[in-house]
């Protein structure tokens, strides 16, 4: 399974995930472990490998409740959407739609009346992040609105 988490090894102190995007049905966790950076999970239910299978590309999902504690200035990517953008000279770029990962960087989407707009998670371009306000404030440099 691909893992999202920064700390794989927190499956083995799971006892219940969920399965699914939409609708994520509670399954239990019967045995966890990590091996070549991979997690691998034993699910109750799920005894042989046509059943484990059937969950390929599905999402495992945990409570917000049983993620780990997040230090002061940090967040959820999934909090960030929804969010306004906003130019530091004052243009709305329009709203944060989703997350992309990548290896360098995030890169935040955002659809407004330029059109889709990427702009990458780094200092330069990310000046202030404001829950309390319900915005991203952003610095464009060149190359970053589509022509």
């Amino acid at each position: 399974m691909t893992s999202h988490t920064d700390i794989p090894e927190r499956f083995s102190w799971l006892e219940t995930i969920y399965l699914g995007m939409e609708n994520p049905r509670p399954v239990e966790v019967e045995k966890a472990r990590l091996h070549k950076g991979v997690v691998l999970l034993k699910l109750v239910g799920y005894d042989d490998r046509d059943a484990a299978d059937t969950l390929r590309n599905e999402w495992l999902q945990i409570p917000e409740s049983e993620a780990v504690p997040l230090e002061e200035g940090e967040y959820y990517l999934y909090q960030l959407e929804g969010l306004q953008v906003v130019t530091d000279e004052g243009e709305s770029l329009g709203v944060l739609v989703d997350v992309i990962e990548t290896k360098a960087n995030n890169v935040f989407v955002v659809n407004g009346d330029r059109g889709e707009v990427l702009l990458p998670d780094i200092d330069d371009v990310i000046l202030e992040i404001d829950f309390d306000k319900s915005q991203i404030l952003v610095h464009l440099i060149p190359g970053l609105l589509p022509d």
